[in-house]
């Protein structure tokens, strides 16, 4: 427990850094929404959701993040256990460009923030998409503000919810998510 609260803290806190207080001021990221889908304001307090896992993406850092309703199912065996999330999970994932600590060089922590990634349960909304809809916020840290993700990017966003969707149909029986959680 101890090590999670710890590893949070860090995160926010390197979040908070890599945003910058004028970054903050430039954009308020709730009134972002990829269009026809999913907005920001929908996961207002992401930021003090508990860490599921982390990841290293290609060159990017990552920390995966659930909300309650989804943390208590990951804790009941899900996905693993064959059963679905229920409807009101709802997880993020941000992405950070890394750098080698200046202190400790053989560590790799988060530097700039690229991007945060959004997944919500909501069978009746997104019933075309296996119950879960998806939006990609890319950061801009010259303008401290988020845009929606586009086909343009790697891997490319239909800028929509169901923009994950393609991505995750090969974990289709785990009921779309990639993650495992992190046993503490």
């Amino acid at each position: 427990m101890q090590s999670t609260r710890m590893w949070t803290i860090a995160i926010v806190a390197a979040l908070a850094s890599a945003l910058g207080g004028t970054a903050m001021s430039a954009q308020d990221k709730y009134t972002v929404k990829v269009p026809g889908g999913l907005g920001f304001a929908e996961f207002r307090g992401y930021e003090d959701w508990r860490v599921v896992s982390i990841s290293h993406n290609g060159d990017l850092l990552a920390v995966i993040l659930a909300n309650p309703v989804m943390l208590a199912a990951y804790r009941a065996g899900v996905p693993g256990n064959g059963k679905p999330f229920p409807d009101g999970s709802r997880m993020a994932k941000i992405h950070w460009n890394p750098k080698k600590l200046e202190t400790f060089p053989t560590a790799t922590v988060p530097a700039t923030l690229h991007d945060v990634d959004f997944m919500v349960k909501d069978s009746k909304r997104f019933a075309d998409s296996g119950g879960w809809g998806w939006a990609v916020f890319k950061y801009e840290a010259a303008s401290g503000t988020f845009t929606p993700g586009t086909t343009a990017d790697m891997p490319p966003q239909g800028n929509d919810a169901k923009c994950g969707f393609a991505c995750h149909t090969v974990v289709k029986m785990r009921d779309y998510v990639f993650t495992d959680y992190g046993r503490r």
